[in-house]
């Protein structure tokens, strides 16, 4: 193994154990809290956190093991069966993520009719749709054995090497998959979230002008009462932008590589570096990692729910301490009294 193959093999591990701690602790905030579990967007997020936990514990170790030992691990049918699980669980994810920003879209641009517009059987519905199309493009990739070990990508994924027999199908199945994938979600997303920017955008105009005529109003106030005012409304103002750039942002820096260099190959005349394809997977790998943050951890429900578990373990740790203590106690007394006994 080469310098960056060793970088590369370090940044899977890591990924990896972020993945798998994060979307566990999604998981355990879900089962915890009831008010998680009664909103609509949490049947989009446990299955976003499903997809996300059977590829860090399925596909990410094959493909670490692939970039070690620089070959495939395990016979044929393990590697279609992992190639099959990728393809599925890629798909399921980047659709997952479009259904929240419908989701949020909904909730934000028809906040009276959304409990009519999103119910939990309209999620089901959606949630169906993502599985029967992830279903279809790994199965007929499957059926046709278009998956297998790729050496570009140091994983059992598509492999354009099996499609020799069949090339033109193989390009215009890679084309049609991705586009409906990938740029499909990525339409979506750039749709639902630039017109619930629009909205906050709006709603935040209306509260500088309230926060503005206050201020004026209020001639005796002390100036730095004022600057916080202002301060505030700056932070206001730059809290939606940043939040709807942290979902189109992170879906594009971690898919739009990988895509992309999948369109690529489909070329051979472009040659393609295997360090590129191995850190374009390792990216792609990478929002596994990245979106129990972007969609769960970082929201004040889910930190508050982490706080309850935290303080619950501690409080519990505290009462068999304390309770060890006593009994400790106790029992030295009642030695200390047996001794003075005659």
């Amino acid at each position: 193994m080469d310098t960056v193959e060793i970088i590369l093999s370090l940044l899977v591990v890591v990924i990896i154990i972020v993945s798998l701690l994060s979307n566990v602790l999604v998981l355990i905030c879900f089962l915890y809290s009831p008010e998680i579990r009664k909103q609509v967007p949490a049947l989009f997020t446990l299955n976003l956190t499903f997809c996300n936990l059977l590829l860090t514990v399925s596909n990410m170790p094959l493909t670490l093991v692939g970039l070690v030992n620089n070959g495939q691990i395990g016979g044929q049918v393990l590697c279609q069966s992992a190639g099959f699980l990728d393809t599925f669980l890629t798909t399921n994810s980047m659709l997952s993520m479009a259904a929240l920003s419908i989701d949020r879209w909904i909730a934000v641009v028809f906040p009276l009719s959304y409990h009519s517009k999103m119910r939990h059987r309209d999620a089901a519905f959606v949630l169906g749709y993502t599985w029967v199309h992830s279903v279809c493009f790994s199965t007929v990739a499957a059926c046709l054995s278009w998956v297998g070990y790729n050496q570009l990508y140091a994983s059992c994924t598509l492999c354009n090497a099996r499609a020799n027999s069949s090339r033109t199908q193989f390009v215009v199945f890679t084309v049609v998959f991705h586009s409906l994938t990938f740029l499909l979600s990525l339409v979506v997303l750039c749709v639902t979230y630039l017109k619930v920017l629009k909205v906050a955008r709006f709603h935040c105009k209306r509260i500088d002008v309230i926060t503005m005529q206050t201020l004026v109003l209020l001639v005796d106030i002390h100036p730095s009462v004022r600057q916080r005012c202002l301060e505030e409304q700056k932070r206001r103002r730059q809290r939606a932008t940043k939040k709807i750039s942290t979902f189109i942002g992170s879906f594009v820096v971690c898919f739009a590589p990988y895509v992309i260099t999948r369109i690529v190959e489909l070329f051979p005349v472009v040659p393609i570096n295997s360090h590129w394809g191995v850190a374009s997977k390792c990216l792609a790998y990478s929002k596994a990692a990245c979106d129990p943050f972007v969609y769960s951890l970082l929201r004040n429900q889910y930190r508050k729910t982490c706080s309850d578990i935290i303080n619950k373990i501690l409080k519990r740790s505290s009462l068999n301490t304390s309770g060890r203590q006593h009994e400790n106690g106790r029992n030295n007394f009642v030695q200390t009294a047996e001794g003075t006994l005659p």
